[in-house]
């Protein structure tokens, strides 16, 4: 599901950032996301960067994609008798979910962004490598519509330095998740809903850094 290596690639042109997975040195964390998507049919190709990349502009960059290629797994909760109810937004790079949509959406008037140490306890990935896939428990997913613009988008795939391409239809698909609309609506004041600088791939940063690449 990765472009091919060709010059005229935008992947091949991001500074040969990008590296496949060893197959004989697959970490546990991506393994994780691969046993998840064989699971269902779906055979991913994870690639490394030298370095954590700290933006989804960075990300981007890396990838040779557009920001909106970014996909951001965000965790938010749900407060509950039993504990904390999870949930997952899927966003495109340069969208921030509007979080009183999302309420709505999930009929949870007390959810709210969770905080670096729940999301790694829920999720079981790190901050900065939350997939959208491979959890050890059920988890409720809603997905950006935006994505759907691009015929791929990026992923964290368990780390901070490894992502996966995969088609929106796919990631859907592999994720079970409902496409909704749940990003800020963007005005002629304030142009699309960018997020903040401190947003990564994986699991962004705002909030203490539970936004992944897995950022609102």
């Amino acid at each position: 599901m990765l472009p091919r290596a060709d010059a005229g690639e935008p992947w091949r042109r991001a500074r040969c950032r990008l590296r496949p997975v060893p197959a004989g040195s697959v970490h546990p964390s991506v393994q994780r996301v691969l046993d998840a998507a064989a699971r269902k049919g779906v055979s991913i190709e994870p690639v490394t960067f030298d370095e954590s990349t700290h933006t989804a502009l960075d990300a981007a960059a890396a990838v040779g994609g557009e920001l909106g290629q970014i996909v951001k797994s965000l965790v938010f909760v749900v407060p509950t008798r039993a504990g904390l109810d999870p949930i997952l937004c899927l966003v495109a790079g340069h969208n921030r979910v509007d979080v009183a949509r999302l309420a709505a959406v999930t009929q949870a008037p007390d959810i709210r962004r969770a905080t670096a140490k729940e999301a790694r306890e829920l999720t079981g990935f790190s901050i900065g490598g939350i997939p959208p896939i491979g959890f050890d428990r059920p988890m409720r997913v809603i997905m950006d519509p935006d994505l759907g613009r691009y015929p791929e988008v990026w992923a964290a795939a368990g780390l901070e330095t490894t992502v996966f391409a995969v088609p929106p239809g796919t990631l859907r698909i592999l994720a079970d998740a409902t496409v909704v609309p749940i990003a800020e609506e963007a005005t002629a004041a304030t142009g699309p809903s960018a997020e903040p600088s401190t947003a990564r791939v994986g699991a962004a940063t705002a909030d203490a850094g539970v936004e992944s690449s897995g950022r609102a």
